[in-house]
């Protein structure tokens, strides 16, 4: 395509935005949840449990896509119970983008709520036992707001991760233009094909976007450090 409208710059930027709202708000949920639960007490088998947590850390993203493809199409249990649900296969579509993004994010959320978590001194969540509080709300009022930075930095390095995905995204999602396509796979094609304006205004926005993730996080982390 030798002319590029705005509706085609913008539509890459508009679905990973999607992508990293949807999954980062799943991923952030998960992630504290599993932080939680593994912090409150020993658990069997936790050593494993935590190699399988961090594994999308260190697997390539071509090996993360492959088990996807195969867990997530029409011959995997997952593909095959949400077409039955919802009349329509999930690959090559934007919600396999978001499972890919969640997937490859949530080690590094997990291990920034654990580190979080476990900085909460015990004593001042037994203090709030010891009157009557239940653990919903030792959780509400206590821990989590005392690992609010954690908490913070995990939200965006899940968004950050969930917004430069590319390998598994790829394998799961495709690169459809207007339907698939995200900024990193849209930076790809454009490279490939020759336009290379193209790419680096794309490349801009990302960081710009990044940049400004950065900034807040920084203003959320000094408003709380005064407090």
């Amino acid at each position: 395509m030798s002319e590029w409208t705005w509706e085609d710059w913008s539509a890459p930027l508009a679905l990973s935005l999607k992508i990293c709202l949807t999954a980062s708000l799943f991923v952030a949920i998960l992630g504290v949840w599993a932080a939680w639960w593994m912090t409150r007490k020993k658990r069997r088998g936790r050593l494993i449990l935590e190699t399988i947590f961090m594994l999308p850390l260190v697997l390539p993203p071509t090996v993360i896509g492959f088990l996807l493809l195969v867990t997530l199409g029409r011959r995997g249990w997952v593909g095959i119970a949400y077409e039955w649900l919802f009349n329509q296969p999930i690959i090559f579509t934007w919600i396999a983008g978001v499972v890919a993004a969640v997937v490859v994010a949530f080690p590094l959320v997990y291990q920034t709520m654990k580190t979080g978590f476990q900085g909460v001194e015990r004593h001042l969540e037994d203090s709030a036992r010891s009157v009557g509080a239940g653990e919903w709300q030792v959780f509400r009022y206590i821990t989590l707001p005392l690992a609010g930075r954690s908490f913070i930095s995990s939200y965006i390095l899940g968004f950050a991760r969930s917004l430069g995905e590319f390998g598994a995204t790829l394998m799961i999602a495709g690169n459809i233009p207007g339907v698939t396509q995200t900024t990193p796979t849209a930076i790809y094609t454009a490279v490939e094909s020759g336009h290379m304006p193209l790419a680096w205004s794309w490349t801009a926005a990302i960081i710009a976007v990044s940049f400004l993730m950065l900034i807040v996080t920084g203003r959320l982390n000094e408003t709380l450090n005064n407090k």
